[in-house]
């Protein structure tokens, strides 16, 4: 396994907060994100990051290696991180979050939990509401296996909430960054310069020259459609090389590329206090973006440098010239000098 730098310690009642490693572009930290939060570490970037994309753990039913709360608890401590995070932000920043559904235990019945957490934390933020997506995976395996496999009374839940929030009615955005293939037919419209214009029954009054312009794609919809079917990926080899235990639910990188790209540009600062396998930070390493990222768990921060490999090769991660103490452990940012 590779090397471990032990328990972080700190100066009596000091937040918990190391840097790990570092690459060209971001920095990521052992830390829970409270600890960042109430740590000197995060002074810095307060007013300074442009986007916050995250997922954090979901209100499952099953307790996850990675910790996961349920019921009022969890409500409560999404909301309590809402103005924390939001002060990070540039004036014209944004939050992103992909939530997944939740079922009550015992019940075929889902719970209302995260929309009652997503509406709790706008409100504790101050946010408005930007634009709300969903995430599908045609390749999710069917759950809950009660209710979808062994009675088969509901389907398979295949999609997961994605909220985008911002401290402004007008944030940073531009959606040509995204911008999806033409269809075959609008390819053909485009060629030959020739549609069926005039009102529509719906009330729509296209015209004669509205779609006649190439704008070099098509305007992407509010579904985002991504498969999750890439198990051997070099993420995942890497962590079974180092001997390392995997994250149980790395990002979709998809998902991540498509909000880095239309909410921010080259140098501006993406942090993802839930960094889990750092698929964040790795993306924003790609197009170019500052990034930082928080995770308490030391197996998924180490096997996290696998995805640099993964979408971009010369990126490696790098250890910080920071002080270190006997053992070889990072030393602490504000701990005392030994």
């Amino acid at each position: 396994m590779a090397e471990d730098p032990g328990p972080l310690t700190s100066a009596p009642g000091a937040p918990l907060v190391s840097s790990i490693y570092t690459t060209d572009h971001g920095r990521m930290y052992r830390a829970t994100v409270e600890d960042f939060l109430a740590s000197p570490s995060s002074e810095q970037y307060k007013g300074n990051v442009q986007l916050i994309f995250t997922s954090p753990p979901f209100p499952l039913l099953t307790p996850k290696a990675y910790g996961n709360k349920v019921g009022e608890e969890y409500l409560q401590w999404l909301s309590d991180l809402a103005p924390r995070l939001t002060e990070l932000l540039t004036p014209n920043g944004s939050i992103v979050i992909e939530l997944g559904n939740a079922w009550e235990r015992g019940h075929p019945i889902m719970s209302t939990l995260p929309l009652e957490a997503l509406l709790a934390f706008r409100k504790a933020g101050d946010l408005f509401v930007s634009q709300q997506f969903i995430c599908h995976n045609p390749a999710r395996l069917p759950s809950p296996i009660q209710w979808v496999n062994r009675e088969r009374i509901r389907v398979k839940d295949s999609y997961t909430h994605v909220w985008w929030m911002s401290p402004s009615e007008r944030p940073k955005a531009d959606n040509r960054k995204v911008l999806v293939p033409y269809s075959d037919s609008m390819k053909k419209l485009i060629a030959t310069q020739k549609y069926n214009s005039g009102p529509r029954g719906s009330g729509f009054n296209i015209g004669k020259e509205s779609f006649l312009t190439d704008h070099g794609g098509a305007i992407p919809p509010s579904m985002l459609s991504y498969a999750n079917t890439r198990a051997a990926t070099p993420y995942r080899r890497y962590c079974r090389e180092q001997g390392l235990t995997p994250h149980p639910a790395p990002m979709q990188p998809q998902l991540v590329e498509f909000f880095v790209k239309m909410l921010t540009d080259e140098g501006d600062l993406v942090y993802d206090p839930f960094g889990g396998s750092n698929t964040t930070g790795a993306v924003a390493e790609q197009f170019k973006r500052r990034w930082i990222a928080t995770e308490p768990k030391m197996d998924y921060i180490l096997g996290s440098k696998g995805h640099f490999a993964q979408f971009n090769p010369a990126a490696a991660p790098k250890r910080p010239s920071s002080r270190r103490r006997r053992g070889g452990e990072p030393q602490p940012e504000g701990a005392p000098s030994r």
